[in-house]
């Protein structure tokens, strides 16, 4: 697949770097720039990104960095078997448990919800660090709601974190969650609550709170275009009509 000329490998991480050196050179610097192309696509082409992913895979499959690059690019495009796949190969290679919370979101998304609740009652969790624990409570109330346990989902998100005043990077998306399964379960007036305290503490717009809480306000947007528009063409008639 083709690398932009702009593309130089030493966008990555110094610790991906790192691990690339025990490829010979020219193929470490290969490996790098695909992996480059994998992270800039990820978010919009993801299918594009798990392209170059698959080449990066074919050239260094032994290096845990491109097996976990390849797992990210897999389960963005929504391929969670082969996400799977390559999330336990580099949990093998490094034994960290980091991608434990992802892992288990795969097995929702194979529709496997209940082996999800497993993973997040394994001692596996305890190893992970605060955002990581706070992720796995995201995937195990994701996977009540796929047992239509809402009760159950809401009472997963209840915690020390979700109660803190203090924000942190997890807690927009944590307070989302919540509303979410609040508003689910019909409970409007609590979800409007949190989805204003999401709203408060998503600086960078990683959720939609803003227009959930709109919506729950009846706030309907209106298109400046599509406004001029209707202008324009009150415009005509009246100079049509004259």
């Amino acid at each position: 697949m083709p690398i932009p000329e702009d593309v130089s490998g030493y966008e990555l991480d110094k610790d991906v770097q790192q691990e690339l050196q025990s490829l010979p050179k020219g193929l470490a610097e290969d490996v790098a720039k695909n992996l480059v192309m994998v992270a800039r696509l990820i978010d919009e082409d993801p299918e594009g990104a798990y392209g170059y992913a698959k080449v990066a895979l074919r050239l260094a499959s032994r290096v845990a960095a491109v097996r976990e690059a390849a797992g990210f690019a897999a389960y963005a495009s929504q391929n969670y078997s082969e996400a799977l796949a390559e999330f336990r190969a580099a949990r093998r290679m490094t034994g960290h448990a980091e991608l434990w919370p992802v892992m288990a979101d795969c097995e929702r998304g194979l529709g496997r919800p209940e082996k999800a609740l497993d993973m997040a009652g394994a001692p596996e969790v305890q190893k992970l660090d605060k955002a990581g624990q706070v992720e796995m409570r995201l995937v195990a109330a994701g996977a009540r709601r796929d047992m239509d346990q809402l009760d159950a989902a809401i009472v997963t998100l209840q915690s020390p974190e979700l109660a803190s005043n203090s924000v942190q990077p997890w807690t927009a998306r944590l307070r989302y969650a919540y509303a979410d399964a609040l508003l689910a379960a019909g409970r409007e007036d609590e979800a409007r609550e949190w989805f204003a305290k999401a709203v408060e503490s998503d600086k960078d717009g990683t959720t939609d709170a803003s227009d959930r809480l709109a919506e729950l306000d009846g706030v309907e947007f209106v298109d400046a275009f599509d406004e001029d528009d209707d202008s324009d063409g009150a415009d005509d008639k009246g100079a049509d009509e004259k």
